[in-house]
């Protein structure tokens, strides 16, 4: 079993107002020494997991660099991050190394940085190619400049580009959507990442949305339902243009799915470091005798805790959890759930969910074929509440986040 890395560079040129995530401006002094505090921790994993048994497996076979937005960094920072990881971990011969990155920042000295760091795929936090629409969230970058720089990375040789968009910003109408939509289409990048705006009290947009202001542009934002609406035209959209969906919120030309992020979704290992960055590794022999399946790890999402202790928090993961975790990450994806596999993995307990399979079948929100379930487009708009029935309240605590990237986020 391969492993995947994410490293999280948690600095912004400027903070979203839509961004839930953890992240903000520093000065560059911060980000030198926040480079050298994940020099530590890569070079202390090891010991970590070992005691809390918990197994690193080999060989590294993905690389993502997240944020925030990893090119903020200098080009020298970069490539110490890259240098620690190779010195510490087995790379395979052929990773995915991706990292994410904001337009309007890609120098051309940050390019010629990732060809000789071996970066072969970058994301784009595009979220929107109106300009209106993207300053009214605090983007810094115009339409111009992000497709000027889908063509400077396709000159350097890294073809592979994701290219965020969110659907519901402030101002953001049916015309406007499909606008942004063709935009992505007609830059020719394989992979296009849709997400709807998350509504919560975690970010200045959402708590002025749900406070019924006028702040952030809140009353030009779409209503619930239209922003549905924009979901399943991008849905449609991009199928016809070939760009397939494989999961929720991800859709990709043939071969270019994200190795990393499947990864989350099919839980297999992946070993995080930074500020909010989280792992999954499986447990030793010793481990499952005791019952456990697997560890997960979270570090903290403060800053400034994170400088001051090693601010890690331990979840095991009970095979009860395992078999939750495989249902509702699983599900994301668009080919679903091998339930003879699951049957096999988890014995007996995998009866326990019979009967939620048989109600979500029957509301028209899951589609069975021979063994596999799968959402339907119904489905996935509702994917929370379907989610929930495959979480039983009496299992241990530490029950798992989505890892994977969020439905707002700041790049």
């Amino acid at each position: 079993m391969s492993l995947g890395i994410y490293i999280s560079v948690p600095f912004c040129r400027s903070k979203c107002t839509y961004c839930n995530f953890a992240s903000g401006v520093f000065s560059s002094a911060r980000m030198a020494r926040y480079v050298e505090r994940l020099n530590e921790d890569v070079k202390a994993c090891r010991e970590f997991a070992g005691r809390h048994r918990a197994e690193i497996p080999e060989p590294c076979d993905s690389i993502y660099l997240g944020g925030g937005t990893p090119t903020l960094l200098q080009p020298k920072e970069l490539e110490k991050l890259f240098f620690i990881l190779r010195e510490h971990f087995v790379v395979s011969s052929r990773p995915e190394i991706t990292v994410e990155c904001a337009p309007g920042t890609l120098t051309e000295e940050i390019v010629a940085t990732f060809r000789n760091c071996g970066v072969n795929r970058v994301s784009l936090g595009v979220q929107s190619f109106v300009d209106k629409e993207a300053a009214s969230v605090a983007r810094l970058h115009t339409r111009e400049q992000t497709l000027g720089e889908i063509e400077r990375l396709r000159a350097a040789g890294i073809g592979n580009v994701n290219v965020d968009l969110i659907a519901g910003l402030p101002y953001q109408t049916r015309e406007s959507w499909e606008y942004s939509l063709g935009q992505a289409i007609a830059s020719g990048v394989p992979h296009v990442s849709v997400y709807m705006l998350e509504i919560d009290e975690d970010s200045r947009l959402g708590r002025e949305l749900i406070a019924g202001g006028t702040r952030y542009h809140a009353h030009f934002v779409p209503d619930e339902d239209l922003t549905a609406e924009f979901y399943e035209t991008a849905c449609a959209r991009l199928e016809a243009a070939g760009i397939e969906q494989y999961e929720i919120s991800n859709f990709a030309r043939e071969g270019f799915a994200s190795s990393h992020n499947l990864k989350y979704w099919t839980r297999q290992p992946y070993l995080g470091f930074g500020v909010d960055a989280h792992s999954m590794l499986p447990g030793t022999a010793q481990l499952r005798a005791d019952g456990l399946e697997s560890l997960r790890f979270a570090t903290t999402d403060s800053f400034d805790e994170f400088f001051s202790s090693p601010q890690l928090s331990v979840s095991p993961v009970h095979m009860a959890q395992a078999l939750e975790e495989s249902f509702f990450l699983g599900l994301r994806l668009n080919e679903g759930i091998d339930l003879e596999r699951l049957r096999k993995q988890f014995g007996a307990r995998f009866n326990g969910y019979s009967a939620a399979i048989a109600e979500e079948l029957s509301d028209g929100l899951l589609a069975r074929e021979g063994d596999h379930i799968r959402l339907t487009p119904r489905g996935r708009l509702l994917s929370n509440e379907v989610f929930s029935k495959f979480v039983h309240d009496d299992q241990p605590a530490g029950r798992v986040e989505d890892p994977s990237p969020s439905m707002a986020h700041g790049r």
